[in-house]
């Protein structure tokens, strides 16, 4: 009897460490893309660590803090004109763990005005409230 329980005990131990799901990963990107989408910058930053070791890189600067990563988003994206339509292409996740991923990408904004692009490096960590973005490093391209 006290075979099967150690049995029974290990296959629960065993099937919650399984490989990672990609499809989890990028559901994070899905629903940031659609909120963006909505023009909910808000929205958009659910997909982030909450946590002051967020970090941000972009164009020569790194943001810290989730606060003031939310900050430069609302700053810089003021109105659904600065927004635009969000698209992401070419996306490649790789995991380095069961709890650590690492997703590559192209994204776009259709705007009226200008269609600007480029390309980014995501590293999300599986945490207790699911799969979040830790590390953002975001490039404009230039034409």
């Amino acid at each position: 009897m006290k075979h099967a329980s150690l049995v029974a005990l290990v296959i629960l131990f065993v099937s919650g460490c399984g490989a990672p799901d990609e499809s989890e990963v990028l559901h994070v990107l899905e629903t940031q893309r659609r909120a963006w989408n909505t023009g909910s910058v808000e929205g958009y930053m659910e997909g982030y660590w909450k946590s002051e070791e967020l970090t941000f890189v972009s164009g020569g600067t790194v943001t810290k803090g989730y606060a003031t990563v939310l900050e430069r988003y609302r700053q810089g994206y003021s109105s659904p004109e600065l927004m635009g339509e969000l698209s992401f292409t070419g996306l490649h996740t790789e995991f380095f763990s069961r709890t650590s991923a690492v997703v590559t990408g192209e994204w776009r904004l259709r705007r009226l005005a200008d269609e600007p692009w480029g390309r980014f490096t995501l590293l999300l960590k599986r945490l207790p409230e699911g799969w979040k973005v830790v590390y953002d490093h975001t490039s404009l391209a230039v034409e």
